[in-house]
């Protein structure tokens, strides 16, 4: 595998977009959590609630779960706004409505950097990504655009939100085209504890689902990303570059 090249670190302000609770704590929320200790600001924004994460609760039982344990995951990494815009579980489509949710959800925060999951169809192994992932991740990086455009969703000028063309990257984390990566060896437990926060979804994967132990399976992929960068503990990211 080639050598990861360090995240460039010189900002102050980010939004993660992403499709579901959890999502974030798959690797990211470590790097996250080095980054709020920095001083940065980081706001999360889950496009759904993952109301349909969990076989054995109905959906209108899981989503103030998942809700209130994202809430405290993203605590737990120093992350205190958290937002859900309500999409449903399951059913994203790429589209204008979710394209213009994301783009007033960055005219708002008016971050520098932009975290998303991977967007592409499969993950670094062949592993197939799921549907939400992929609609989000291609809906986040047109909303970039948007966001900058004044003519584009016009209504949002209505609502006081004025173009924001500040975004510099979009930061893709379990991407299979990743090239560069953060040093997590300080922020690895805090990362592990924001993940084995979702303890509702972690129970209902099952105990022999291969992400039911957090640690065991954060620890494997953090520790092969660690050797790429030449640290112990690593996140993986790819970066999109704008502007």
């Amino acid at each position: 595998m080639d050598r990861l090249q360090p995240v460039d670190e010189a900002w102050s302000r980010a939004l993660a977009v992403v499709a579901h609770p959890d999502d974030m704590e798959y690797g990211a929320a470590a790097a996250v959590a080095r980054w709020t200790a920095q001083g940065k600001t980081v706001a999360y924004c889950l496009v759904t609630s993952g109301e349909a994460g969990i076989d054995s609760m109905p959906p209108e039982e899981a989503r103030p779960v998942r809700e209130r344990e994202q809430r405290e995951a993203a605590a737990l990494v120093g992350v205190s706004a958290v937002e859900f815009l309500g999409h449903p579980d399951g059913m994203l489509e790429y589209g204008l409505p979710l394209r213009r949710d994301i783009a007033r959800a960055i005219r708002r925060h008016r971050p520098e950097v932009v975290i998303m999951t991977n967007h592409h169809p499969t993950f670094e192994g062949g592993g197939l990504n799921q549907a939400d992932h992929i609609a989000v991740g291609q809906a986040v990086i047109d909303a970039v655009r948007d966001a900058a455009n004044r003519w584009v969703f016009r209504e949002l000028l209505t609502e006081g939100l004025e173009p924001w063309n500040g975004v510099r990257m979009v930061l893709a984390s379990g991407s299979p085209y990743a090239r560069h990566g953060v040093d997590v060896t300080d922020h690895f437990a805090a990362g592990v504890a924001s993940l084995k926060a979702h303890a509702a979804y972690l129970k209902g994967l099952g105990d022999a689902h291969p992400m039911a132990d957090a640690e065991e399976f954060l620890e494997a992929m953090a520790r092969a990303t660690g050797t790429r960068l030449g640290c112990r503990f690593a996140a993986a990211f790819e970066v999109i570059e704008f502007g």
